[in-house]
């Protein structure tokens, strides 16, 4: 990895015919590569996480509980989970669902 001299943008690796060239994709300015070595890696694609998709009447038995009050039947304990559910510089919104009568609801944090 190398940075630009003139305008400190990274460099990327440019191949013209049989020379490889770095070269700043802002200013233009290039550098021929010698004999050094090039490593050139690419970021493999994030598992993805299962979603699970509760419908009423399920039980959320791997979900952590809270002692809070539900608004709807004044039980106090319930479900909890977080998502992220707006832009990723704003707090994660907080979920829960009633032991009791499954009601779910939000909350803003």
């Amino acid at each position: 990895m190398e940075f630009c001299e003139k305008c400190g943008n990274l460099m990327i690796v440019k191949k013209k015919t049989k020379r490889s060239f770095l070269v700043c994709p802002k200013c233009g300015k290039q550098r021929q590569l010698k004999k050094e070595k090039i490593v050139i890696s690419e970021a493999l694609p994030s598992v993805k996480k299962e979603i699970v998709i509760m419908k009423k009447g399920d039980e959320a038995i791997d979900l952590p509980k809270t002692r809070i009050i539900c608004p709807k039947c004044e039980n106090t304990e319930a479900y909890w989970w977080m998502q992220q559910t707006r832009s990723a510089d704003e707090p994660p919104t907080l979920f829960y669902r009633c032991t009791k009568c499954n009601y779910s609801w939000r909350s803003y944090e």
